[in-house]
């Protein structure tokens, strides 16, 4: 990084951060392959046999929900010849690589293929998928590929903590007894750090994001929800609600108190998620990298349990996502430019983003 002359401003990385596959590679390497990240809904895995194939990091990855009720993952890799086991989302009595018909059960044992009985020294559990580690919070599927998995608690749930003051601030919200209202995919041309940096400032929201300021007033000075710990910015007075015209949306989730009421609170998890609380829903999105310039973005609404009518609340933040997503494609060509060889600047208002440049390359050194 060079250091800047103006003593207000703070270098970030520089723009081959960005575009340079070999620097991609490293933090698929050990950032997405060692840290928790989050794949799957569980209200998407319901009953037995339900499946999701999912990427982590390089990995192809199934999360499958067993008889017992609970979530496993493994590596979506049959253990013959190396096929993908999986594909997409479904449910089955038991897990058959399309291939050779190399079959497993729910929790990941071999327990058939052609000629099997011929072969008595095959271990069914030493040639079964390879497990993968997982932890159920908010009501999302949490993976780690690390042959140790790091603390969840020093992890996932810090970053909570070190946000919003506590875990008891997300707790009151309920996030795992929540429904899906609506999910929206983004296919996003920018790298997934442009897209982190940019949910955690607001330097941008006066200049492109009408609806958001207009709810949310004191956004257009710049200071993003996150840059003081437990701040959540307060609604405009005359907006009724967390709606794209300010309309009144739902009654309060059951357990958000007078304090966190008409607040927005927006969380960034390390490396890939996003939470925002507000009073009747929550919003949370989950980052795929795909390549230096291109990452997928799933996006889930999630309501109180029967909750209906809830185009205006998704609207709202719709608009904030391509509104978002259009500047993070429209920067993504200047990490180029020889303009940007050694990167650019953070103004007093974004100087947190230093301490996610510094992790990044922390975990790359």
């Amino acid at each position: 990084m060079t250091v800047p002359a103006a003593p207000s401003l703070v270098p970030t990385l520089p723009g081959a951060a960005y575009t340079d596959p070999g620097v991609f590679a490293r933090e698929q390497e050990r950032i997405f392959e060692r840290s928790w990240t989050c794949v799957a809904l569980a209200a998407d895995l319901v009953a037995p046999g339900s499946f999701q194939a999912v990427t982590a990091g390089r990995e192809p990855v199934v999360v499958v929900r067993g008889r017992d009720g609970r979530l496993r993952a493994f590596l979506n890799v049959c253990r013959h010849r190396g096929a993908r086991v999986c594909d997409g989302t479904g449910q089955a009595r038991r897990l058959q690589c399309p291939y050779h018909a190399w079959t497993y059960s729910l929790t990941g044992e071999l327990i058939a293929a052609p000629n099997l009985a011929a072969m008595p020294d095959v271990g069914r559990e030493e040639f079964g998928l390879r497990p993968v580690a997982l932890r159920e919070w908010l009501g999302y599927a949490w993976v780690s590929l690390a042959a140790q998995a790091p603390s969840f608690e020093d992890t996932v749930q810090a970053d909570v903590v070190t946000r919003l003051g506590d875990l008891a601030a997300i707790e009151r919200y309920g996030v795992a007894d929540l429904a899906l209202g609506k999910r929206i995919s983004y296919d996003v041309p920018a790298n997934w750090k442009l897209i982190v940096e940019n949910f955690m400032e607001c330097y941008h929201c006066a200049t492109i994001h009408p609806e958001l300021v207009g709810v949310l007033p004191e956004f257009a000075e710049g200071l993003a929800a996150q840059y003081f710990v437990g701040h959540g910015a307060a609604f405009a007075p005359d907006a009724a609600g967390f709606t794209v015209d300010g309309r009144a949306g739902f009654e309060r989730l059951p357990g958000v108190t007078e304090e966190q009421d008409r607040r927005y609170y927006a969380i960034t998890i390390r490396p890939q998620v996003f939470v925002n609380l507000v009073p009747d829903h929550v919003i949370v999105h989950r980052m795929t990298p795909l390549a230096p310039d291109r990452t997928l973005v799933d996006c889930d609404w999630l309501f109180a349990p029967g909750v209906t009518g809830v185009d205006a609340s998704v609207e709202l933040f719709h608009r904030v996502n391509e509104q978002d997503f259009a500047a993070c494609a429209r920067t993504q060509p200047g990490m180029s430019s020889r303009s940007y060889r050694d990167g650019g600047v953070l103004v007093p208002s974004e100087h947190h983003i230093g301490d996610f440049h510094r992790w990044v390359t922390d975990a790359l050194a």
